[in-house]
């Protein structure tokens, strides 16, 4: 993919502020951080979304994504972290490369989760027969 961003920040042509690196993944500090710490976590391999990213990928990682959260707690005083993927343009994904946020929270920073909407009257068990296996 030669011109997928990712791709070139793996290549080195594009510099980042690298804060990891394996034989399969890349962490890096996002541009435009919600928190400052802010890092993005990508396969080396790409892959457009989780469902494409093989399961050594997603291992990798996600193994990647928790060390660096518990890191930002340690080394950042974060109160905790937010993992979060966005997967497919509705979800909010603008960069087609995997990739993982890790974002550090601190009391009181002010960010929100999205609301949660409650399920019509039996809508509920509708849904769990569509998703259970």
């Amino acid at each position: 993919m030669e011109e997928c961003l990712f791709c070139k920040i793996i290549r080195k042509e594009i510099p980042s502020k690298i804060i990891h690196e394996d034989d399969k993944v890349l962490a890096f500090l996002d541009i435009s951080p919600v928190n400052k710490g802010h890092t993005l976590v990508i396969p080396k391999n790409h892959s457009i979304d989780l469902s494409e990213m093989s399961d050594d990928d997603v291992d990798a990682c996600f193994k990647v994504a928790r060390n660096l959260g518990n890191r930002m707690i340690e080394k950042l005083g974060a109160d905790g972290y937010n993992i979060n993927m966005n997967t497919k343009k509705a979800a909010g994904q603008i960069i087609f490369h995997s990739h993982i946020h890790i974002i550090p929270r601190f009391l009181g920073d002010g960010l929100e989760l999205w609301h949660g909407k409650p399920y019509e009257e039996s809508e509920i068990d509708g849904i769990h027969q569509k998703l259970k296996y």
